[in-house]
């Protein structure tokens, strides 16, 4: 046998056991990463939902919604779901909290990200604001969505369906805008359409 064909043998051998070794621990993991989404999906809901005793899961034409209630009352506090778009590295995945009457934002949460590090991460938290480092996702809470969401540069807000874009991340800001302006709708339209 040849210096060549030895070699060819050692690295199939090599990358067989890899790929087989890979492949179990995959099946290891995958449980594991799949309850801690499904507690970070849960605390999500929990963030953005108005006061509420307990949820129903409501599946709606492949979405699913998220209905929070308190115990002495059948009216819902508030409605979660997920919505997801681009962002200025990739896709962004929300949390979002309306009110019943799908005309405010009770809340927001980032579930996933790969902006930029530094910038567009802020979306999330910005480590260099000490005193409100949460001050980003916020400001959603109140804001009108009607007829949409609005984001300003270099400035406070001054109506009710405007948010303050993150200095040197204006991308990720409006993207975050963009996805809730598309979504917000569309997730109104479905849950008025079967109550």
């Amino acid at each position: 046998m040849n210096k060549t064909t030895k070699m060819v043998i050692v690295l199939t051998v090599i990358t067989g056991l890899s790929g087989a070794i890979l492949s179990s621990w995959d099946s290891v993991t995958k449980p594991k990463i799949e309850y801690h989404k499904l507690q970070a999906l849960k605390v999500a809901i929990s963030d953005v939902l108005p006061s509420y005793d307990y949820y129903e899961e409501k599946d709606i034409d492949g979405k699913t919604i998220y209905i929070g209630k308190l115990n002495d009352s059948t009216q819902p506090t508030g409605i979660a779901f997920k919505v997801d778009g681009s962002g200025f590295q990739g896709n962004l995945s929300i949390m979002v909290g309306v009110d019943p009457s799908f005309t405010s934002i009770t809340g927001i949460k980032v579930l996933e990200q790969i902006e930029t590090p530094g910038l567009g991460t802020k979306i999330v938290e910005d480590p260099s604001n000490k005193t409100d480092p949460f001050w980003f996702p916020e400001q959603f809470v109140g804001v009108i969505f009607s007829p949409q969401i609005n984001v300003v540069k270099n400035s406070i807000p001054q109506n009710s369906n405007e948010i303050q874009a993150i200095s040197g991340a204006t991308i990720s800001s409006k993207a975050v805008v963009r996805i809730l302006n598309e979504d917000i709708s569309i997730m109104k339209e479905l849950y008025q359409s079967v109550n």
